[in-house]
């Protein structure tokens, strides 16, 4: 493959005559039907003959991104454009990973890089990312290796090339605790990383909308449920649909949208301060530091809109016509219980963000050094369905450990709406749930909890694919 593209064009060339040349002879070869146009099928199947290695919809992506007149096709001056523009961002990603400037890139210096953007490794992954890419079997990678290995792939920079790996929320489970994204410094200096949030609070908004009832039941069996008032899937839905109507299952859906936006916006700002103060060498943030600073940044932007996460449980709770809305309902809260009515629940909130985020990071990364260990062949690229995998166990595992305290949060909030109940500090409340349900009364409602990952991990993950295109994020 290597010598079949070096032959075509990848040798080092004087002059640009020589390199329009090359690509002269490029797309002869691959425009097959001689119609002076190079269309996606053409592309891939000509590839393929040379043995050049795509990803996945590569050939959409660069048809795409050089169609100038959208005729679904690339004629000379649009091919050899694109490739121009192309190799000119590779040339300038090599340089940046090339860090003593010897016209060849190491395991080091790639180890390195990603350090650089949050991304801890071992030396055996550098060593593997390496050798899918050095052909000549030295061990190091020249622009040449470099150019050939991802000229035809659209990602055009580090970032691209290294983002597959990177720990993204866009996965949205209905909880708020995970470790915010990172973002590099081109994403923030370009904007890019504003366009990436609104993208991803969207598709949380409709992924808890699409799983609100599975969540309303969720919180339903966490107060009401117990061995002397066993509530089933079956028999609580029935008991929510004659109470209220089918639009009863979305109560408390509202406040739980409303959040994501300040939620996001605090956790985010309060990460980039957290690990500026955290970090023991500037710019490079390791993996402990990260955990740190993603659950102080949670607990700062739970602490400031918690009072709309006890309004949530209330609405989910309510009975028709208890309260016409949400400030309706804040009213009601304020003027019988107070302000400290507002941050019940709230001390096994920020308690359950240390194991929730702790062994969320802790399962993705044993989880991806695995995947990268066993099956990183001819790329660092796993695939949407394994990185979707790896995100839905590792979150999942997150709010297995969490989920007690998470149980408690809520009748606590809970307490002054639940006729009859009595009002009791977390200690009090966890000894009485043991002595009377046993341990697994403090996973009451885990199977409604666990019934909605699928489909609000699909259903975020199919949103926030729409909306990148929609706001022209590159992928």
């Amino acid at each position: 493959m290597y010598q079949v593209v070096r032959k075509l064009f990848l040798t080092d060339c004087q002059c640009a005559e020589d390199a329009s040349t090359k690509y002269e002879d490029l797309f002869a070869k691959l425009d097959t039907n001689k119609d002076g146009k190079v269309d996606v099928s053409e592309l891939k199947a000509g590839l393929a003959a040379m043995g050049i290695k795509t990803g996945k919809g590569a050939a959409q992506k660069i048809v795409s991104s050089g169609d100038q007149d959208k005729d679904e096709g690339l004629d000379f001056n649009e091919f050899s454009k694109y490739l121009k523009e192309h190799e000119k961002k590779l040339r300038l990603t090599f340089k940046s990973l090339d860090k003593n400037n010897d016209g060849r890139i190491d395991f080091m210096e790639i180890k390195q890089s990603l350090a650089e953007l949050g991304m801890e490794i071992t030396k055996e992954d550098a060593e593997k990312i390496l050798k899918s890419i050095d052909v000549d079997g030295t061990m190091t990678v020249d622009w040449n290796e470099w150019r050939e290995h991802f000229l035809f792939n659209p990602a055009t920079n580090l970032q691209d090339i290294i983002r597959y790996w990177k720990h993204t929320t866009v996965l949205d489970i209905g909880d708020s605790l995970a470790i915010p994204d990172e973002f590099t410094e081109e994403e923030k200096t370009t904007g890019m990383w504003w366009k990436q949030l609104s993208a991803g609070a969207m598709a949380g908004a409709v992924s808890r909308t699409g799983t609100a009832p599975l969540d309303r039941m969720k919180v339903f069996m966490q107060v009401h449920s117990s061995k002397s008032n066993k509530i089933s899937l079956v028999s609580g839905f029935k008991q929510m649909l004659k109470e209220g109507g089918v639009t009863s299952l979305w109560r408390g859906n509202g406040v739980n949208v409303l959040k994501i936006a300040p939620e996001t916006a605090i956790k985010f700002m309060a990460y980039e301060q957290y690990k500026k103060l955290l970090s023991s060498e500037p710019g490079k943030v390791q993996t402990h530091e990260r955990f740190m600073a993603g659950s102080m940044a949670g607990a700062t932007a739970q602490t400031a809109i918690y009072p709309m996460e006890v309004m949530k449980t209330r609405l989910t709770l309510r009975k028709t016509g208890q309260y016409s809305g949400m400030f309706d309902c804040a009213k009601k809260i304020m003027k019988k219980e107070g302000v400290k009515a507002f941050y019940k629940g709230y001390i096994p909130n920020i308690l359950g963000i240390i194991p929730y985020a702790g062994i969320d990071l802790a399962v993705y990364e044993s989880l991806k050094n695995l995947w990268l260990s066993h099956y990183a062949k001819d790329t660092a690229n796993p695939g949407v369905l394994v990185l979707l995998g790896c995100g839905t166990i590792s979150s999942t595992c997150g709010q297995l450990a969490s989920y007690p305290l998470a149980l408690i949060r809520t009748r606590m909030q809970a307490q002054a709406s639940v006729e009859g109940s009595e009002q009791m500090p977390m200690s009090r409340m966890v000894k009485k749930i043991l002595e009377k349900e046993g341990f697994f009364g403090l996973y009451r409602g885990i199977l409604p909890n666990f019934m909605k990952v699928i489909p609000a991990v699909s259903i975020s993950y199919v949103v926030y694919e729409y909306m990148r295109s929609g706001l022209g994020i590159q992928k």
